[in-house]
């Protein structure tokens, strides 16, 4: 089983440790935003409510097709209900890190966890 070990020459192992140690010095890029503060709550694209994460409440939030109910529990949020017909949102689950959404596009609401620094779903030139 140990076989293939011994066809390793020193330029290979050198070059494992590098691979390692790229992919050990890259986990902090992960979490590049920080610690979750926020939740922002958007409704037909304009800002309808900031909630802070420290606190639990529950928001209803009006839209077209009815009211959605977000909630914020433990510095998590999700939406845990919505009139959309494909509880795309709802399903989506807790949202506890920065720069992740829940979009209940049908009822024009969305909800945003924001952090101590601004994160970047991709970038364009």
């Amino acid at each position: 089983m140990i076989r293939w070990l011994v066809l390793l020459k020193p330029g290979d192992c050198l070059l494992i440790a590098l691979g390692l140690a790229g992919v050990v010095a890259s986990f902090p890029l992960a979490w590049r935003a920080g610690v979750a503060e926020k939740a922002v709550v958007r409704r037909g694209g304009e800002l309808f409510s900031e909630l802070d994460l420290r606190h639990d409440r529950r928001l209803d939030v009006p839209g077209p097709l009815g009211v959605t109910t977000v909630l914020v529990d433990r510095r998590r949020v999700r939406v845990a209900a919505d009139p959309s017909p494909r509880q795309y949102c709802v399903r989506q689950g807790w949202l506890a890190r920065p720069g992740e959404i829940a979009i209940c596009a049908p009822n024009q609401v969305s909800v945003e966890v924001q952090g101590t620094r601004r994160t970047h779903d991709s970038l364009a030139y």
